[in-house]
């Protein structure tokens, strides 16, 4: 390989804290070892780097061998940081101080998983839309109220990128290998995963109901039951509330509160995404997945999904066939 190829390579550097999550790591790693590979070009580079500068511990227990501390970065395109649990224990003022740096030195910086944190607390995110791992929303807010938290599995139309984890980190990279180098790549990536369910970025975050609410409120539990049980069939907030035995004004606090989301814009959303799984994992026809996701015209149905999507039901299906 040329210095000329060696110098036109992308270059990432990873910051990583202590209990950063292993499976945000390899999702952020391997979708550029792959580019590499299949393009047969030093298209990405990277660099590890920890406080120590020796290795970090991630929250399986295995320890990543680094490449260097957080004052060692050489130039740098991009930088993301990535944490895991515990994040709150993890922000330092050499990881706060090496982030200000590089960000005078002009690199693109983002975050994974529960990295948001940690850019939040740099205060870089005042203003913006931020994607952050669902566990730690209620308390996100609660903290930064500045910052526009949304329920996308990542965010990259901002000036710090940020992915909510696990699975969504390859979103974003496949996300950023296909604005780089073309979606036809970044599609030979995806399929060398066996990744065929790519998610874009309005894609949202889904946990159970008990993992993502807790037990908080039983009455919204219940609602987002009735919701899930009606896909086909779906019901007025008041019909809901109704069976609930609150008022529609309570029910729209409660989706306000925890969800910052109304009971309608919620429904719709949880049908939509219920369609884009069904195009994406069945054969089904379009007028099928449309009927099964109550909606009676399947002319209604791809307005109402290219809104959302911004790709109509025939694209995203041949999108990825």
């Amino acid at each position: 390989m040329t210095e000329a190829e060696k110098s036109q390579a992308q270059k990432f550097v990873f910051f990583l804290t202590d209990e950063f999550s292993h499976l945000a790591f390899s999702c952020a790693i391997e979708p550029l070892r792959i580019a590499n590979l299949l393009s047969g070009k030093n298209l990405y580079e990277w660099s590890l780097h920890s406080e120590d500068g020796e290795f970090a511990t991630c929250s399986n227990g295995t320890k990543t061998v680094v490449d260097g501390d957080f004052t060692s970065v050489h130039k740098c395109d991009r930088l993301l940081v990535l944490s895991g649990i515990n994040m709150r224990a993890h922000v330092t003022r050499p990881l706060l101080s090496a982030l200000r740096r590089e960000r005078v030195k002009g690199a693109e910086i983002g975050a994974l998983c529960s990295g948001a944190w940690i850019l939040a607390e740099a205060g870089f995110l005042d203003g913006m839309k931020a994607a952050i791992h669902w566990e730690y929303h209620d308390s996100f807010m609660e903290e930064f109220p500045n910052i526009n938290l949304v329920r996308s599995v990542f965010v990259a139309d901002e000036k710090h990128i940020t992915a909510s984890g696990g699975t969504a980190t390859a979103d974003l990279m496949l996300h950023l290998i296909e604005a780089d180098h073309g979606e036809d790549l970044a599609l030979e990536v995806a399929d060398q995963m066996v990744y065929v369910a790519v998610r874009n970025a309005t894609a949202e975050q889904r946990v159970s109901l008990q993992s993502r609410n807790g037990m908080r409120n039983k009455h919204l539990v219940a609602a987002i039951r009735i919701m899930r049980d009606q896909i086909d069939d779906p019901i007025p907030p008041s019909s809901i509330a109704s069976r609930l035995g609150i008022s529609t004004r309570q029910l729209e606090r409660l989706f306000g509160k925890y969800l910052n989301s109304t009971p309608k814009k919620y429904y719709v959303e949880m049908r939509l995404d219920r369609a884009r799984t069904l195009l994406l994992q069945t054969e089904d026809s379009i007028t099928d997945i449309a009927m099964a996701c109550g909606y009676e015209s399947s002319g209604h149905f791809s307005k109402v999904y290219r809104a959302r999507f911004g790709v109509s039901p025939h694209a995203q299906r041949n999108k990825i066939s």
